[in-house]
């Protein structure tokens, strides 16, 4: 796959008058009968932080969680700990990545330890069993422990504990919002972002590490600058490029073969950087059109979190028959009981 280091608007239509909805709507239907509704709140902004097209109350401030993982792993490219470390694409998408804990992806964080010269123990992220009731199996076959290592987000630690190494500072605590490392990486989403990460926005993530609660028009537009690689500095600018691009050529590494995400980047190629993050929130970037693309499920529902950013994709781009197809079936997901027999629905009612 080969991209353009700068994908400029092929008809970048300058929208005069912004566009506000209600929030979107994510309809679950059993039968003929809706059966749940979930309200989503996004925005669309370009690489200025203009906005194109905002649902609800899309500049409210959220914790992005796992969906900034990106633009944490900056710190790991543009320091030189990638290249010092031999870290290839593959690497690269894990430390951007919430996977599976499938063997690959364990496989694969093992040999970034390796290189690293740490082991398991230094991961700071917790034990976590692996996503799959299948992998799960595996792991419990195999009598191995449930480690660190099986953590979804134990590849963004990888790229953390190389960071610290590369940049001679302690490892231990890496985790602590005071420490280090943190403030480094802290230091760069303010810089990408344009809002404050301290310690009067921040709380504990899942696996740990600080998350900062900031707006979701400045999360926006630090992704539409991550998918085109527009950054002031020419060393972050080239490290966006290429996170971005490791990412879309190992989508499986993202989010293991069934996640929103990897479905997204598989169905889209090049065309779309997507990324989850509990609690219902997305981040999109869509390079050819210079956007970037944040959502919030006020409940926090995933699965109607997947269907919606899909949703906004969708309105966007324009499709190839086969993308259409694939995409088709990510804006109106179909629900199986556990005998395969269709049972309803799950689609956005776009308001």
């Amino acid at each position: 796959m080969t991209l353009s280091p700068r994908l400029v608007p092929a008809s970048k239509k300058q929208i005069e008058v912004m566009k506000t909805n209600n929030p979107l709507e994510v309809v679950v239907s059993r039968g003929n009968y809706v059966e749940s509704t979930h309200l989503v709140d996004a925005i669309v902004v370009d690489t200025n932080g203009k906005p194109v097209e905002i649902w609800g109350m899309g500049e409210r401030e959220i914790f992005p969680r796992s969906s900034a993982k990106a633009l944490q792993a900056l710190l790991l490219v543009e320091s030189g700990a990638a290249d010092a470390f031999g870290f290839e694409d593959r690497h690269l998408a894990l430390a951007c990545s919430s996977h599976h804990a499938s063997p690959q992806h364990v496989e694969e964080v093992q040999t970034m330890l390796d290189r690293i010269g740490l082991n398991e123990a230094c991961l700071e992220c917790g034990a976590m069993l692996p996503h799959t009731p299948e992998d799960q199996a595996e792991l419990a076959k195999s009598g191995e422990a449930v480690g660190a290592i099986h953590n979804t987000c134990s590849g963004k630690h990888a790229g953390f504990l190389a960071a610290a190494k590369y940049l001679n500072i302690e490892a231990k605590g890496y985790i602590e919002v005071k420490h280090p490392l943190q403030r480094e990486i802290a230091l760069n989403l303010e810089a990408v972002t344009g809002q404050a990460h301290s310690n009067d926005n921040h709380a504990i993530d899942g696996c740990s590490i600080p998350t900062y609660r900031i707006g979701m028009g400045s999360l926006a537009k630090a992704f539409a600058r991550f998918g085109v690689g527009e950054d002031i500095s020419a060393n972050r600018s080239k490290a966006m490029l290429r996170l971005r691009d490791a990412c879309l050529q190992n989508p499986e590494m993202i989010a293991g073969s069934s996640g929103g995400c990897t479905r997204i980047m598989n169905a889209l190629g090049a065309r779309a950087f997507v990324k989850f993050g509990a609690e219902g929130v997305y981040t999109c970037a869509l390079p050819e059109l210079g956007y970037g693309i944040v959502l919030k499920v006020r409940d926090g529902n995933i699965r109607a979190a997947e269907v919606a950013i899909a949703s906004v994709i969708s309105g966007y781009l324009k499709f190839s028959d086969s993308e259409a197809v694939a995409m088709s079936a990510l804006t109106n997901t179909v629900l199986k009981n556990w005998n395969g027999v269709e049972v309803g629905h799950i689609s956005t009612k776009r308001v």
